[in-house]
């Protein structure tokens, strides 16, 4: 099993090594090498990394803000001069830390331990299947069990997302994107309309100028979206 492998260093002698080391390696795979991190988050907003070796004292954006920026962030492994940074690599579950400057030797060994990792994950993981029905969501340091045909609309709020159901008075929120929980949700149900809402497309009572209402809640079809709802208006309507 070959891990698709990416590499960011703003050092250009650092981020070379690395790569080299990327490439040295049977099981890994080098898909890019980057010397500034928002390149490097350009590149996983269009395809997919198993695992990543990041730098993290960067000048535009740091590996342990790059990592945090990540909805679903693949293994990583920090490359550092700065054992201060150690502890904060650990919290956000790195598969290691390797302290510059450091051999093939202590790259090899981090790099098994994420090929083990992964491949353990990757046996076990036919093994659970998502459901169409539910998901647990985090809210208030509880686990909350939310059923897609209770689900009314989800409003997004830059780092939380508002989830409105027909048996709460008031929305469960949640520290999450509104992009992470829209690939939960069934395709066949569920429909973005708008930057910050996502509707259960069971619910919709009222249509009124590109507005859908819930209540007293008016809820916009943004231009971005106009042309996916619209098709589904056009295969509802008589």
């Amino acid at each position: 099993m070959k891990l698709k492998t990416i590499a960011i260093d703003d050092e250009p002698l650092a981020l070379r090594l690395v790569s080299d080391y990327v490439r040295k390696t049977p099981f890994l795979d080098l898909a890019g090498s980057f010397e500034n991190p928002l390149e490097a988050v350009d590149f996983l907003s269009k395809q997919t990394a198993d695992l990543i070796f990041v730098d993290i004292q960067m000048p535009d954006l740091t590996g342990i803000e790059f990592t945090r920026s990540l909805d679903n962030p693949p293994k990583i492994i920090f490359t550092t001069a700065y054992s201060k940074y150690a502890i904060e690599g650990y919290k956000l579950n790195a598969i290691d830390y390797l302290l510059k400057p450091f051999s093939y030797e202590e790259f090899l060994k981090a790099a098994n331990k994420a090929h083990k990792q992964i491949e353990l994950e990757a046996n076990v993981s036919p093994t659970i299947e998502a459901n169409n029905q539910f998901l647990f969501l985090k809210s208030e340091y509880k686990l909350r069990r939310i059923n897609f045909n209770e689900i009314l609309y989800i409003e997004g709020l830059k780092d939380y997302i508002k989830v409105y159901t027909t048996d709460e008075d008031k929305p469960v929120l949640s520290l999450n994107s509104i992009k992470s929980i829209e690939q939960k949700l069934p395709e066949n149900k569920f429909m973005r309309v708008h930057r910050s809402f996502i509707v259960n497309l069971d619910k919709i009572e009222v249509i009124e100028r590109s507005r859908i209402i819930f209540g007293k809640v008016y809820i916009p079809v943004s231009d971005q979206y106009k042309d996916k709802f619209q098709e589904y208006l056009d295969k509802n309507y008589l």
